[in-house]
C-alpha cells in the first residue's frame, strides 16, 4: 500500500471520527462551535489534498508542482472562487430573511469577495508588465 493510500485512509478516518463525535454532540443537545467546524474543515482539506495529490519518490499520480498541476490548481482556485462567492450572497440573503436586517460584517465580507479577484488579477498582471 502506498503512502499515499495510508495517509488518506488515517486522515479519512479521523474525519470520520470528528464528524461522528460533532452529530453526537448535536443529538445529546450540546453546542457545537469553532473547534468542531474548524477542524473537520482542516481535516477534510488534508483527506482531499491526499487523495488528489502524487507523491514524487513513489511517482503515483499528478504532482502539484507539475505544469499540470499548476494548471489544476488555477482552474480549481477560480471555480472555487466563484461558488465561495455565491455561499456568501446566499448567506447575506439568508440573514436577511430570517433577521430581517443585514449584517454588516457579513456585507462586508461580500463587498470583499466581490472585489478580490480583479484586485489580484490586476496586481499579478503588473507584474508581468
Amino acid at each position: 500500500m502506498s503512502t499515499k493510500k495510508i495517509g488518506a485512509l488515517i486522515i479519512g478516518t479521523a474525519t470520520l471520527i470528528v464528524i461522528a463525535f460533532t452529530i453526537y454532540k448535536i443529538s445529546t443537545g450540546k453546542a457545537i462551535g469553532f473547534n468542531e467546524i474548524i477542524t473537520i474543515s482542516i481535516l477534510s482539506m488534508m483527506f482531499f489534498s491526499a487523495i488528489t495529490w502524487g507523491n514524487k519518490e513513489e511517482k503515483d499520480g499528478i504532482l502539484q508542482e507539475e505544469e499540470l498541476g499548476q494548471k489544476i490548481t488555477e482552474k480549481s482556485s477560480k471555480i472555487s472562487y466563484f461558488i465561495l462567492l455565491f455561499i456568501i450572497l446566499a448567506a447575506v440573503t439568508a440573514d436577511h430573511l430570517v433577521n430581517g436586517t443585514n449584517n454588516i460584517f457579513l456585507l462586508a465580507v461580500l463587498g470583499f469577495a466581490m472585489i478580490i479577484l480583479p484586485v489580484v488579477e490586476f496586481l499579478v498582471a503588473k507584474q508581468y508588465q
